[in-house]
């Protein structure tokens, strides 16, 4: 159950990092990195709710 939390938060951090490359920023900026945190809080989310 909990490697289910773990690749949630894995995939939707990853997807979250990429965000700021829409727009033409880059990853690892503040952008990124706060999108990346919420990508990974969202994730959790995700995981708590598909269960």
């Amino acid at each position: 159950m909990q490697s289910r939390y773990w690749l949630a938060m894995l995939i939707c951090s990853t997807i979250g990092v990429f965000v700021p490359a829409l727009w033409g920023g880059e990853m690892l900026s503040y952008p990124g990195v706060l999108f990346s945190c919420v990508g990974g809080a969202v994730g959790l989310w995700i995981a708590d709710r598909t269960r």
